[in-house]
């Protein structure tokens, strides 16, 4: 029997940079969340006595030069050599541009690094596994690097490991890009892949596998974060099995506020999901991002004075989890229970309004066509909101919902501007 971890992406003390500007950030518990995850990792291959383990690129994080990180890095893996346990490593993009990947000297007799010059075969004769790779070169590699890797050995089981976007997935440089069929053609019984951050399983007989990160960093790394712990049979039946290393975990709370008549009602309901989150979480830390949406009657409380009630659920999920949960940001899309399409066909202000802002609205296909007024307008809102932009603190100004060169932002700012203002001109009496 043959066992073996496969990992990617531990980004080991990833910087973190901004968190002392979002309120009660555990920055402590953040920072120290990759070392805790790779300890997790440690802990688990001697656990499980595997044979080896598989780093697939991403180990360091690009230009961070704090060589603390690789002697903690080579201590760990003085624990996996106590354990007889062997390390391959591929460096990735980031790898390649680190300071600590050029510059650490010495590192524990059981980890090898494969070759950026060229594919290359490490074999174990003991307990018959070939592993086949290539580190990167530098941090941006555009051409296809499987082609080189060489065939399969025949009677060995056969691994490649490799940094690689693949076919291409969202948020990820297209480094290092193949396809599923050219990887299949080498005839290996398992790729280990890296770089790409959620865990994918992308083909069985062979499998491809991305294990995701070990430790999500920030909001758009979701969900339980870990490795993938492989059992080969003969070398025929091959167990695929997820374990989780995170220690601290980044969830969504999406909260439906409909028909809530009070702000302390949206309240209630935070709190029922956020213990929702804190039972699956299995004790860990959470950071969560709360976001309420719904037609309520508290719409109108809560817009009027949005950081009370932001600071109200915050104190509400630290009652409730007891110090565990971090709320990393509350977004609120509430909306009036008003029927604004209704409310356009009016003949009145409030309806000309409306019907204002929906043509501009339908006017975002077309920005750049001089083909009237509107279009002018909906340029110099986009010109406004790009210079508004920049004016915003960084971490509202890297925030993806704020993509100003996206149509859909626009739109959603646009109905959030019917609701501020219908909401207001109703409220001042005889628009009805």
């Amino acid at each position: 029997m043959i066992k073996f971890l496969h990992t990617a992406d531990i980004h080991l003390d990833s910087p973190l940079c901004g968190l002392e500007r979002y309120d009660g950030a555990p920055v402590n518990e953040l920072r120290c969340a990759t070392r805790e995850a790779l300890r997790n990792l440690v802990e688990l291959a001697i656990s499980e006595q595997v044979n080896f383990l598989l780093i697939a690129g991403d180990l360091y994080d690009g230009d961070w030069k704090d060589y603390n990180t690789g002697l903690f890095f080579a201590k760990e893996m003085s624990r996996l050599r106590e354990a007889d346990v062997r390390v391959y490593v591929v460096f990735g993009n980031h790898d390649a541009a680190s300071q600590i990947t050029k510059k650490l000297g010495s590192i524990p007799s059981n980890v090898h690094h494969f070759s950026s010059k060229k594919p290359k075969t490490e074999i174990m004769e003991d307990i018959g596994v070939a592993i086949h790779g290539r580190s990167f070169p530098k941090r941006a590699v555009t051409e296809d690097i499987s082609t080189a890797y060489p065939e399969a050995r025949p009677g060995y089981f056969n691994i490649g490991i490799l940094h690689t976007s693949l076919t291409g997935r969202e948020g990820h440089e297209p480094y290092a890009p193949c396809t599923i069929d050219g990887l299949v053609s080498k005839n290996y019984h398992y790729w280990a892949l890296g770089h790409v951050h959620k865990r994918e399983v992308v083909h069985e007989d062979p499998w491809i596998i991305f294990p995701g990160n070990i430790q999500g960093r920030h909001i758009r790394e979701t969900g339980a974060k870990g490795c993938t712990l492989v059992t080969v049979e003969d070398n025929e039946s091959v167990l695929v099995e997820h374990r989780d290393l995170d220690v601290l975990r980044w969830q969504v709370c999406n909260v439906d506020a409909s028909g809530a008549e009070s702000p302390e009602e949206i309240i209630e309901r935070v709190n029922i999901e956020i213990k929702r989150k804190i039972d699956d979480s299995e004790s860990r830390l959470l950071a969560l991002r709360v976001s309420i949406s719904g037609n309520c009657t508290a719409h109108e409380e809560i817009l009027a004075n949005p950081e009370k009630w932001t600071s109200e659920i915050r104190a509400a999920s630290t009652d409730e989890s007891g110090g565990r949960v971090w709320i990393e940001k509350v977004k609120v899309n509430t909306r009036a229970p008003i029927d604004l399409e209704k409310m356009a066909e009016r003949n009145d202000p409030v309806g000309d309004l409306l019907r204002f802002i929906q043509e501009i609205d339908s006017s975002l296909v077309d920005i750049g066509e001089p083909v009237g007024d509107i279009i002018e307008i909906t340029k110099q809102l986009s010109d406004d909101f790009a210079k508004l932009k920049t004016k915003l603190p960084t971490e509202i100004r890297q925030d993806s919902d704020l993509d100003m060169k996206n149509p859909d932002t626009f739109h959603r700012i646009l109905e959030d501007a019917k609701q501020v203002l219908v909401s207001r001109l109703l409220s001042k009496g005889g628009l009805w």
